[in-house]
């Protein structure tokens, strides 16, 4: 699906207005010196609404895995959403990255009456059933990370295997003599983390393919434990942090003792990078091992524009909110046309490296209103 040609100028405009738009609520985002707390944001429930006959105004539930300044941005997408749309939209950050407080949040958010949801699933094998209990009550999605084996209606996101696949050619071209390398992301249990892993994984070990071979042959999955051995490379381990940035530092530091000829670090999640950054630049390591990652966080493009990180890819967060909800809006009117044959819309990512670093990162602050 093509992207809108004024999500940009969107994004710009709502982000310079929306704290005087949208008052904080007691429970949103993170306080000023970074502690977390759980982000329940309505967007834009004060101005019009879609009426139903008997007057009740719909309203749809965009859910996320975690709170992370990325979902921040998609929140954006979802306030100019729902004002274009006119419907409401409740933005809800779990916590933390678990399951059952992703469940607890989601079943909270119905007891107030939500018509439908987008939701990233955290655990996508173990939550089928519980997702389509869902479904059979209100209409469902998926973003960001997707249930296929659930009634979900639809997904909306990009391919997070040739994402994988993306960052695996940014830290070969950054290795072209190969070496050690290791792989960091938050959990595996998510369907994103999967396709992520083994895009890197296949490229660095020289296999053409892509994830339609994976979703024919799941069991073709590398295993998550062990060394995986190829001509040049070899993923000496993936280290999980179950999506807290703390332990993904500590994880990086360690790695870096336990593997001392570690040539390469692949940060998979967005605070992943940052964390391999800050536990090389603590070892003196900075320029021996080269990083390749996920998204946009200021540290990563900090870094690939000092020449300290080979580059990262970047999705279209706002777009995930934006199209989240203009969906779930023509779902509720009744309108099949909005989901495709494929119950795919394709969100795509760019690789962002050191020779489009600066012009991507003006056209993010600029969106960002700084």
């Amino acid at each position: 699906m093509r992207f809108r040609s004024n999500w940009i100028l969107l994004l710009g405009l709502v982000l310079a207005g929306c704290q005087v738009e949208q008052p904080p609520t007691p429970e949103s985002s993170t306080t000023d010196s970074g502690e977390k707390k759980d982000s329940t944001t309505p967007g834009s429930t004060t101005e019009g609404g879609t009426e139903e006959k008997s007057g009740e105004r719909k309203s749809v539930a965009f859910v996320t895995n975690q709170i992370a300044d990325f979902w921040k941005i998609a929140e954006a997408g979802c306030v100019a959403a729902s004002k274009e749309f006119d419907i409401d939209v409740q933005v809800i950050m779990p916590p933390e990255a678990s399951a059952v407080v992703q469940k607890q949040k989601v079943e909270d958010v119905m007891t107030g009456g939500i018509q439908a949801i987008a939701i990233s699933p955290l655990d996508a094998d173990n939550q089928v059933e519980w997702i389509n209990s869902i479904a059979a009550k209100i209409p469902l999605i998926t973003h960001d990370s997707d249930a296929p084996k659930s009634n979900r209606l639809v997904y909306i996101g990009m391919d997070n295997y040739a994402a994988g696949r993306a960052c695996g050619e940014i830290l070969k071209n950054a290795l072209p003599d190969g070496g050690q390398v290791l792989l960091c992301i938050g959990r595996l249990e998510q369907d994103n983390s999967k396709y992520r892993r083994q895009g890197v994984i296949d490229v660095l070990m020289g296999r053409d393919r892509g994830i339609d071979f994976y979703q024919s042959q799941p069991d073709a999955f590398d295993p998550n434990d062990g060394e995986i051995k190829g001509d040049k490379y070899t993923i000496v381990a993936t280290v999980t942090d179950q999506g807290k940035p703390e332990v993904a530092l500590q994880k990086a530091e360690d790695a870096i003792v336990t593997y001392p000829e570690l040539k390469g670090m692949a940060g998979l999640f967005e605070y992943n990078p940052p964390a391999c950054y800050q536990a090389l630049k603590k070892a003196g390591k900075i320029g021996q091992v080269a990083i390749a990652g996920f998204d946009e966080n200021d540290v990563t493009l900090q870094a690939i524009k000092d020449g300290e990180c080979a580059g990262t890819v970047v999705q279209n967060p706002y777009e995930y909110g934006f199209q989240s909800v203009r969906v779930l809006k023509e779902i509720l009117a009744g309108s099949k046309d909005v989901i495709p044959e494929s119950k795919y819309i394709d969100i795509a990512p760019r690789a962002i490296t050191r020779e489009n670093v600066e012009a991507y990162w003006e056209e993010l602050k600029r969106l960002k209103g700084q």
